[in-house]
């Protein structure tokens, strides 16, 4: 159950907001978000349910433990890490291992099919980051078992994050009131989203796919720069979309997220973009890994090597695929050789000129890298990009480039282009600030919200493309 699809929007989300309004003590409330998100869950993959339910009663027991056991706090931690890894380990790497070892003769043994639990990278990594905050100071834990579940499997973000950390909520689970204002604030975020992955992610994300699933016609240049530029776009909109909808569902529950995503196209250079891009993703690899590996502390070599380690492992959780390892080590190596003054992406931004160039840098560096990350192989991703500055056109080329560019995706791409920056926020800062009074305002955001809503909807009910990207980690 995607958000964008009719079962959640008409249904689903409508009946537990209802529900979870009409509930007045914070007990009841909590119990019907728990098990709303049980349900949730249960309805993508019903079979990985006990699965799920399992990693959070081994999160839950091993924080116990972490409260009351000091001899053995190490041991304990260590097992959860062992447990948590383990199982994301197995069910996202097993049969690409396999298949690498078949390849190259070491092993006769066939992949056995296993199919990704839906969010196990997200939940898991939440339970990962709740035991080594018991761990760090025990006083942070919970003994009340319907708490974590909760923050587990709270639906807005079980499935594609934010990745939240339990002292962010933890008084928002005990306390929380949702006002009519902040419901109204919400449910408009959601439609910002929705909007955001239905009418931007979606239609540029069918050139994409047209075009990536075609090598003979992929390595046009022409193509080739389309299915990069629309990718680059897709994928920002549909996670930021997805975040969104995520903030503005916990908003209208009662619950404060905080941001995924601050304008990353808008970065000077590759550290300045991890700095916007999936905000929750880089502070969790930054806290429970740069950090414990000694960060900026050791030296230029060993500061270095830990941003290669760091992405090379962010590269690993994307995803069982040479091209993700390509694409986190290729962020690395960018954000090192900047950190050492190799690449003078700061020095340059400080100026107009410079930061232009910088822009430019940093998206281009993107672009290719998230050809890659698209690509079903490394051989097909550098194809790709070697048709991009080869100049090579193919036979049908044209053909698929008048099919392709419609008016639509035309109208879509100027669309994303202007609201991937940060005009629009520096707009509503500017009409919210005095030149619309605050009734006015929120009248004119819900009469928008409202269209983006009834626009959503209406390609919803007439296509059939409707993909979330990061559902497959």
């Amino acid at each position: 159950m995607v958000f964008s699809s009719p079962i959640f929007l008409f249904l689903f989300f409508p009946l537990v907001l209802i529900l979870h309004s009409l509930l007045h003590g914070i007990k009841g409330k909590n119990i019907l978000l728990a098990v709303s998100s049980l349900v949730f869950y249960a309805f993508g993959q019903l079979a990985y349910l006990p699965l799920f339910f399992a990693s959070v009663v081994v999160n839950y027991f091993a924080g116990r433990l972490l409260m009351h056991d000091v001899k053995r706090r190490k041991f304990i931690l260590t097992c959860a890490a062992l447990i948590n890894l383990g199982v994301l380990c197995f069910f996202k790497y097993t049969d690409f291992f396999l298949q690498e070892l078949g390849r190259v003769g070491a092993l006769s043994a066939e992949p056995l099919g296993i199919v990704l639990p839906i969010g196990i990278s997200f939940f898991t990594f939440q339970g990962l980051s709740y035991v080594i905050d018991v761990y760090r100071d025990p006083a942070s834990g919970t003994r009340d078992f319907l708490k974590l579940l909760l923050y587990i499997s709270f639906f807005p973000q079980l499935i594609a994050g934010p990745i939240i950390k339990y002292h962010d909520v933890a008084q928002q689970i005990d306390e929380r009131c949702a006002t009519a204002p902040d419901m109204a604030a919400g449910l408009r975020r959601f439609c910002v989203g929705l909007g955001k992955k239905v009418l931007i992610a979606n239609t540029v994300g069918y050139a994409v796919d047209t075009i990536f699933s075609r090598p003979d016609v992929a390595g046009d240049w022409r193509l080739a720069w389309l299915a990069g530029i629309c990718y680059l776009f897709q994928i920002y909109y549909d996670f930021s979309g997805y975040s969104d909808m995520a903030i503005g569902m916990g908003r209208a529950f009662g619950f404060q997220f905080r941001e995924n995503f601050l304008h990353p196209y808008a970065a000077v250079s590759i550290r300045d973009f991890w700095r916007r891009w999936h905000v929750s993703l880089s502070s969790w690899f930054r806290e429970y890994l740069y950090i414990p590996l000694g960060g900026n502390r050791k030296g230029k070599v060993r500061t270095a090597l830990n941003k290669l380690i760091v992405f090379f492992c962010t590269g690993i959780w994307h995803g069982a695929n040479w091209t993700f390892l390509f694409w986190g080590l290729g962020h690395g190596l960018l954000a090192s050789l900047e950190g050492a003054g190799i690449l003078p992406a700061d020095r340059l931004g400080k100026k107009p000129l410079g930061r232009l160039f910088c822009r430019a840098y940093t998206l281009l560096a993107v672009l290719l890298l998230f050809v890659m990350f698209r690509a079903d192989s490394l051989a097909s991703g550098f194809a790709m990009i070697g048709a991009m500055f080869a100049g090579h056109t193919a036979v049908d080329a044209s053909f698929w480039l008048g099919s392709l560019l419609t008016p639509l995706l035309l109208l879509t791409l100027a669309a994303a282009i202007l609201f991937a920056g940060e005009w629009p926020e520096k707009l509503v800062g500017s009409l919210k600030g005095g030149r619309l009074s605050e009734r006015a305002y929120e009248a004119l955001g819900s009469v928008l919200c409202l269209g983006l809503y009834i626009l959503s909807a209406m390609s919803i009910a007439g296509g059939s493309f409707n993909p979330f990207i990061y559902f497959q980690f």
